[in-house]
């Protein structure tokens, strides 16, 4: 129950700050975004690991954490650009598939799946299948906006939760300030040189801080569902967060989905919680 609780609430906490991350990205910058939310992360991390007391860990623990911080910019800027060329309700569930990646890495370990997660996972890619296609198009129908970068996102993502999992055991604190330093690092570096402003408008600071506020907030309940269960449950309990985007991109934006996207949404979805569930 643990395990699912601090999975489900990182869930909740990165689909709103992937909700309103999308929406600022429509406004400015997605670099601009990315630097500022995960600079605000960066510092709370950093309190909070001062709180904790604990100790360095070894090299062997902070480099894994080093490869999560640089997958998680990757991802979060994949995302953010998604959701700012297409609809938030099409690229939030692809991102979802990113489970796969340490599900991959779990069998490596000799984990096996139950047939029922095996079908949780044919009906996430028939999932994706449905969101992707661009309707009327005809036979040789283009993919929708944005899918390829949720694509990017989903492996990006299921990249940092292998390098939570590996990093989070030697200390949780010190595992979320690296992979928080270092996306801030490789975000910073990458606006620079494309020569992106990193200040936003000011009215624009509140919700682009809150970005950042709720994704710590989700790396820190996932960092700690790691410790206590396997990598792949928690990062198919993780990834439903799209739900919470889906919901706040209808309420707040007026997004609307076709039947079919609509169906391709809840397959994606629901074949994530069979797999966990299996």
């Amino acid at each position: 129950m643990a395990v699912a609780a601090l999975a489900l609430l990182g869930a909740a906490s990165w689909g709103t700050g992937d909700f309103l991350g999308g929406v600022a990205a429509r406004r400015i910058h997605v670099l601009t975004v990315l630097v500022l939310s995960q600079a605000i992360g960066l510092g709370g991390a950093v309190v909070w690991l001062l709180a904790s007391g604990d100790g360095v860990p070894g090299v062997g623990d902070l480099l894994p954490a080093v490869g999560a911080g640089a997958c998680g910019a990757i991802g979060l800027a994949a995302l953010y650009r998604g959701m700012a060329v297409g609809a938030m309700g099409i690229v939030a569930p692809i991102s979802a598939a990113s489970p796969v990646v340490p599900l991959a890495v779990d069998l490596g370990r000799g984990v096996s799946l139950s047939a029922a997660q095996w079908a949780g996972i044919a009906a996430v890619l028939d999932g994706i299948v449905l969101l992707a296609r661009e309707p009327g198009a005809g036979r040789r129908t283009p993919l929708a906006a944005g899918v390829v970068l949720a694509l990017v996102a989903a492996l990006a993502f299921g990249l940092f939760i292998v390098g939570l999992d590996a990093a989070a055991d030697g200390s949780v604190p010190w595992t979320i300030v690296t992979a928080r330093g270092t996306s801030t690092a490789l975000a910073l570096v990458m606006a620079l040189g494309a020569s992106v402003s990193i200040r936003p408008p000011a009215r624009l600071v509140p919700a682009t801080a809150a970005v950042g506020v709720f994704d710590t907030t989700a790396n820190v309940l996932v960092a700690f569902a790691t410790t206590k269960g396997s990598a792949g449950i928690v990062a198919v309990l993780s990834a439903l967060y799209p739900v919470v985007t889906i919901v706040l991109a209808r309420v707040v934006l007026g997004e609307r989905l076709d039947r079919p996207r609509r169906l391709g949404g809840v397959l994606a979805l629901a074949g994530a919680a069979v797999v966990a569930a299996g």
